[in-house]
């Protein structure tokens, strides 16, 4: 009986022949072993997707961060003229009256749940004077846009058609000469409001045509969305919105 045969294995790599049928040398060996073969059509379809849904995300991402922090916002109706007009668009700067309760985390802790609010403004909170937009406390799904005409705390007296704050009369240019009244049955009408804490007073500048604080007491300060900043279309009326300067001594 013959003994089988014990295979054998060539261990040994063979060289790939050259077209003219030569072996390859050294350094042709290196580059044959490091050169990348040609991408095939399914990877580049999947790296053209990743690059497009990258980009998207991206779009996403600084969308979300600027709306945070501008919005755009139209006027509609007559409430705020003779300074805005209904038709036209003004960007609201977001991030001027960003604020945080110093307490919030506290009150995660027992016993801490009536622990009152700590409020801060890091740049500042509204200011007399500041044309703002905010939701309208009867129906949040509407934003309205106003004046800030005085702060918590403040006492508001509406006299003879002219406005006066601690018993010191607002100087306000912007009315051009207009009186200010207040509706009957409203608490201004009857005599001097003090406003509420964590409030603000509104009015629109057309005092005769302004659904405002007149007639809905004063503006919860968590209502506020931002301060009017910039007139941006017409293109005609392009501009910064300012604040005024008031001749009276005011707090």
């Amino acid at each position: 009986m013959r003994p089988s045969a014990t295979p054998t294995f060539d261990t040994e790599p063979t060289a790939p022949e050259l077209p003219n049928g030569s072996e390859p040398s050294h350094s042709e060996w290196i580059q044959m072993l490091h050169s990348t073969p040609a991408p095939t059509v399914p990877y580049a379809v999947r790296t053209a997707v990743k690059e497009v849904l990258e980009t998207i995300m991206y779009i996403v991402l600084v969308f979300i961060i600027v709306r945070s922090m501008v919005q755009n916002f139209k006027i509609e109706g007559a409430s705020m003229e003779p300074t805005l007009h209904s038709g036209q668009y003004v960007l609201v700067n977001k991030i001027v009256y960003f604020h945080f309760d110093l307490n919030a985390p506290l009150r995660l802790l027992p016993g801490n749940q009536e622990l009152e609010p700590r409020v801060i403004y890091p740049f500042h909170m509204p200011q007399r004077g500041d044309i703002i937009v905010f939701e309208y406390p009867l129906n949040v799904q509407k934003d309205f846009i106003k004046r800030v005409i005085a702060l918590p705390g403040e006492t508001i007296e509406i006299r003879d058609g002219r406005v006066y704050v601690n018993n010191l009369l607002l100087d306000e240019p912007y009315l051009h000469g207009a009186s200010t009244f207040c509706n009957s049955g409203s608490a201004c009408s009857v005599g001097p409001v003090t406003v509420p804490p964590d409030t603000i007073f509104v009015m629109g500048d057309n005092r005769l045509n302004s659904s405002d604080s007149r007639e809905w007491d004063a503006l919860p300060l968590h209502r506020v969305i931002g301060q009017a900043w910039v007139l941006y279309f017409p293109l005609s009326d392009f501009g910064l919105i300012p604040s005024p300067q008031y001749t009276a001594p005011l707090p």
